[in-house]
């Protein structure tokens, strides 16, 4: 902890923002210290801490005093963890949190996920070394020439590369057991790989292929789930994690949105894409978060809440002139209808058939009668006839 100095929190001339994360802690090699619930930031040139309640509060560490990073996993009662390995503090280090430190390491705890994006633009930048491209002011530079104290750094080093190789034999050692594992992942995105071109074929040659070939492929596709499913461990818990959700949702709803009609209930979405993720299970109130924010991602599926308060997910195509058009013809027809016998007719869940003849009553098209018998439509013959 000895290397870090205070700072404004600022980002430098020539320095851009990488990637931030809330809710991380810091520990001072193994130890826990007073900054435990802050905001971490990444920039091409510094880790930088910033404290959630007290934003005068903020600390940052240059990249240039970066040995390696590694990722420690999450366990009972412990959230994930990266490892930051850091060289000497610099004899010219200006003012920070503390002055002396035994320990050659820090340990960012993730308490609200998004480790595993976090680590992977940090690795990025380690490798890229855009600081050094792209210099800024002095303070934030590291002097990494010879230094008074420079024997003690040889047993540092010593110890980092000790830890360097006993982490490259437990990733050889994890590779071994998981081998087959890995190799039964890349198989298997082949198969979804694969499902998707089936399926592809299946839309262009539906004449050669009876209707119950075509149900019973689409369930093996249904069951082959999502190769590679939004998760809060890589994305946060944030904007980011409900951004990239929705970017997803809106890939695997398109299909069957089309095959229904273009309207879908948010509890057959819920059932469907919960089916498709497998072990990755979404909660109700991250799935209406990422539903939000389809219409402003300028997605195809858009989130549309009726006035009874059902919550329906729609195509941006799907039309509400043609809809009640569709049900006024369908009640005309038969003289008049429940909403269940009309759900029969057009083989939708009761609920959505119910919101359609609702609609359609609100636009002046059909008008009820609410008896002992139940609740049904008839042609509103104000409107049709003169």
């Amino acid at each position: 902890m000895d290397r870090f100095v205070w700072t404004s929190g600022l980002l430098e001339l020539n320095e851009t923002l990488v990637i931030q994360q809330r809710g991380v802690r810091i520990y001072d090699g193994e130890e826990k210290i007073k900054f435990d619930a802050g905001t971490l930031l990444l920039s091409t040139h510094r880790l930088i801490w910033r404290d959630q309640k007290n934003h005068e509060c903020c600390m940052a560490v240059p990249l240039s005093q970066i040995v390696f990073v590694e990722e420690q996993a999450a366990g009972i009662g412990k959230s994930a963890k990266i490892v930051v390995h850091l060289h000497p503090a610099p004899s010219n280090k200006e003012p920070g949190p503390f002055q002396s430190s035994k320990n050659s390491y820090i340990k960012l705890s993730f308490k609200e996920h998004g480790q595993i994006e976090f680590h992977r633009r940090l690795s990025e930048e380690m490798i890229q070394r855009r600081w050094e491209n792209m210099p800024v002011s002095q303070s934030l530079q590291t002097n990494r020439g010879p230094q008074p104290g420079r024997i003690r750094a040889v047993g540092i080093v010593g110890i980092e590369r000790k830890l360097e190789e006993k982490r490259k034999e437990t990733d050889k050692n994890i590779s071994e057991a998981f081998e087959d594992l890995s190799k039964l992942m890349i198989k298997a995105k082949e198969m979804v790989e694969l499902s998707k071109s089936i399926a592809n074929k299946i839309k262009d040659k539906q004449g050669d292929i009876t209707e119950d070939e075509t149900i019973r492929f689409k369930s093996y596709l249904l069951s082959m789930g999502i190769a590679n499913p939004v998760t809060r461990e890589t994305y946060g818990s944030g904007t980011q994690y409900h951004m990239q959700l929705a970017k997803q949702l809106a890939g695997i709803l398109q299909a069957p949105l089309e095959e229904r009609g273009g309207i879908m209930s948010l509890t057959e979405v819920y059932c469907l894409v919960n089916r498709a993720r497998g072990m990755e299970l979404l909660s109700p109130e991250d799935l209406v978060n990422a539903c939000k924010m389809l219409e402003s991602l300028k997605l195809p599926v858009r989130l549309r809440v009726f006035d009874s308060g059902v919550m329906v997910i729609e195509l941006q195509s799907h039309k509400e002139e043609e809809m009640v058009a569709s049900a006024l013809e369908t009640v005309s027809e038969r003289g008049s209808l429940t909403s269940e016998e009309f759900a029969k007719l057009v083989g939708m869940s009761v609920l959505l058939a119910k919101e359609r003849l609702l609609l359609a009553e609100k636009m002046g098209h059909l008008c009820r009668d609410d008896s002992v018998e139940g609740l049904r439509f008839y042609p509103n013959l104000f409107m049709t006839q003169s």
